[in-house]
């Protein structure tokens, strides 16, 4: 297995960055997963200790062995998350790219319920000191100010999340540990059967099995942020953060237990258990600690769909840098998706017992993906086949029981999450598809015989300059190849006269970060390929990365870019550059199955919403042509040849 990444050392600042950046989300899960165990029902000890049990055992074998332990070390150079580990195993097979795209889809979802049920959660704490306050406008105000934020960045703010939400986390301790100290007896929970006997036995044992699933929702964020804190300062941050969250629960229970027999009836034992005194900064603290567990989701979300561009399973959207910090991204238009989406969440469900089972179903998704993926790791890496399937059968056993305890609430909410992952995975799917249908009927031909015609075309003056430096962007894997479409432009579609003709072809590889170039010289001056390895979190401006190389080209003499008009080589001045993008449009698409016909449909919509090619490439606008071509669907016609008449 791959070595951990020594990108970021031990140190107490890595530390708190860690607790900023990863635990908002499993670190707010104390606000409502005992909640949503006891329901409204009257407080029964069997059910509070199999409820403990559940929590101590799914955060054990869920969060530490799995996460913590085993998937932390599928370290793609440092980087983590469904995408990576979708670049690190997507040579085993074109299938790793259906479960990636499932994952992906599940996150986002969870991306526009994690704001809501979080903030939610938080907020009606007020509840105690107003029964009748309506909290749904004051969420709704603090979700609009969340996304509208997104603009300006964390760069400043986020220095503050490390120590906030050391806070937070003392905090759910200390309470926690007051109260559990003169019960001890809670801690028999620690005992399997408790769990094993609750799922077995209660009557409602498939809504708890969802509600315990919520105390592990957030155990993805530790594998998608390894790259933004290294694996060290994660392990260890982890056994601050299960301590103070084990202490909480822990707590949680013994007021249950102290309080058996009464009716809870919607109460939430998070803040009945605070002393009333504390109930105003609980409530603040708990508030701040929600904001920074749904922009840590959000943060999340940008970076996933900022893959998925790289990958070409999402439409070419704009991603802005809002400042210089690395890893710093910033998606207007799944901005305000999320945005929407997040609205919509509130104003359904109107309180967060009603968003519970829409929040824990998408998670459950990407765990199960996250399992299927991490199997295909181990396989890769030669783990022994008998240790990888028990890891599989392990773990698929434990996830689809946790997603049979949150279908089971499908129609209390489910049905939205299900609803918004499928959405998402269909655009992923029919953006991914229909460029492999594109890419079957692209034509290529050996560039070998058109070198010496291309070679010519640069020297006939009696065709006029279209300009001094001519740039094609081809998707041909080889040198020996390029796209016909390419010679058609050259020298039939208004013939292309330049001084120099260029080939850039991009490369993304299976690492986050790349940055390598190669320089083919397929005529000596005349005719140049570059070849650019970028890895799949690398931006793609094509313009500046392109302008590096010929610089460095014109540095060792190589190439000679200076304009071959006379007045203007006198005074050394370089010749224009132009830029031409073939958008390559399909034709007889009658001849295509159904199903693409479709696919090809869905994808036309997606292209007019999406960012232009020449602005997905960095490409300034100024200096670029488009050109349609199209790209012919072999006829499957028995009509025979046309006869002349007259």
């Amino acid at each position: 297995m791959q070595q951990p990444s020594s990108k970021h050392p031990l140190t107490t600042a890595g530390l708190l960055i860690a607790l900023g950046i990863i635990y908002g989300d499993i670190g707010t899960s104390p606000l409502y997963v005992f909640k949503a165990i006891m329901g409204t029902d009257r407080i029964e000890a069997d059910l509070v200790y199999g409820g403990l049990s559940c929590i101590f055992w799914t955060l054990t074998l869920q969060t530490t062995i799995k996460y913590v332990i085993i998937t932390l070390r599928a370290d793609n150079k440092g980087e983590g998350g469904i995408l990576s580990l979708y670049s690190l195993v997507r040579k085993q097979g074109k299938w790793v790219v259906f479960p990636a795209m499932l994952g992906g889809a599940a996150l986002l979802a969870d991306g526009m319920i994690t704001p809501a049920i979080t903030i939610s959660s938080a907020i009606e704490g007020l509840d105690i000191f107003y029964p009748h306050l309506q909290t749904v406008p004051i969420v709704l105000i603090i979700v609009v100010a969340l996304f509208s934020l997104q603009r300006f960045g964390t760069a400043v703010v986020g220095r503050l999340f490390g120590p906030i939400m050391f806070v937070w986390f003392s905090m759910l301790a200390i309470i926690g540990i007051t109260l559990f100290a003169d019960t001890p007896s809670i801690l028999k929970a620690l005992s399997p059967h408790y769990a094993i006997l609750t799922i077995a036995s209660h009557p409602n044992a498939l809504l708890i099995i969802g509600a315990v699933f919520l105390c592990t929702t957030g155990a993805e964020a530790l594998y998608s942020d390894l790259g933004h804190c290294g694996l060290k300062n994660i392990r260890i941050s982890w056994i601050f953060v299960k301590t103070c969250l084990l202490c909480n629960y822990f707590g949680q229970g013994a007021w249950l237990l102290r309080n058996e027999g009464t009716l809870l009836d919607g109460g939430n034992p998070f803040y009945l258990m605070m002393p009333v005194w504390f109930l105003p900064y609980g409530i603040s603290v708990a508030t701040i600690a929600a904001v920074i567990a749904s922009q840590a989701m959000i943060s999340g979300a940008f970076t996933l769909i900022s893959e998925a561009v790289r990958l070409n399973v999402w439409p070419k959207v704009r991603i802005v840098h809002p400042n210089m910090l690395k890893g710093q991204l910033y998606v207007p238009s799944v901005n305000w998706i999320l945005l929407i989406g997040c609205i919509l969440v509130v104003l359904i469900f109107r309180e967060s017992a009603r968003m519970e089972a829409a929040y824990g179903l998408a998670i459950n998704i990407s765990f199960i993906v996250t399992t299927i993926l991490m199997t295909a790791f181990l396989l890769q890496k030669r783990v022994s086949v008998w240790l990888s399937v028990c890891f599989l059968l392990l773990y698929l056993s434990i996830e689809v029981t946790f997603f049979v305890g949150n279908v089971s609430k499908f129609t209390h909410g489910g049905w939205l999450t299900l609803l918004i992952t499928a959405i998402s995975f269909m655009l992923m799917l029919c953006w991914w598809w229909a460029r492999k249908i594109k890419n079957r009927h692209t034509r290529f031909v050996n560039i070998e015989k058109y070198l010496p015609l291309i070679s010519e075309i640069g020297k006939d003056t009696s065709i006029p300059l279209y300009a001094s430096q001519l740039v094609y962007l081809t998707s041909a894997n080889f040198d020996s190849e390029i796209e016909e479409s390419i010679i058609y432009s050259i020298t039939k579609k208004k013939p292309k006269r330049a001084d120099v003709y260029w080939l850039v072809h991009v490369d993304v590889t299976d690492a986050p970060y790349t940055g390598e170039y190669e320089v083919t010289q397929l005529v000596p001056g005349k005719l140049i390929r570059i070849d650019f390895r970028l890895g799949f979190r690398d931006e793609q401006r094509i313009s500046v990365l392109f302008r590096e190389v010929v610089e460095n080209l014109v540095a060792n003499g190589e190439v000679d870019i200076k304009s071959n008009f006379a007045t203007l080589r006198r005074y050394g001045i370089d010749g224009d550059f132009r830029f031409v993008v073939l958008e390559r449009i399909l034709s007889n698409t009658s001849e295509l199955n159904f199903i693409e016909r479709i696919v090809l449909d869905v994808y036309s919509l997606l292209k007019t919403l999406s960012l232009s090619e020449e602005r997905g490439f960095g490409l300034d606008s100024s200096f670029v042509t488009i050109e349609r071509v199209p790209l012919m669907v072999p006829s499957q016609s028995k009509r025979g040849k046309l006869k002349r008449i007259k």
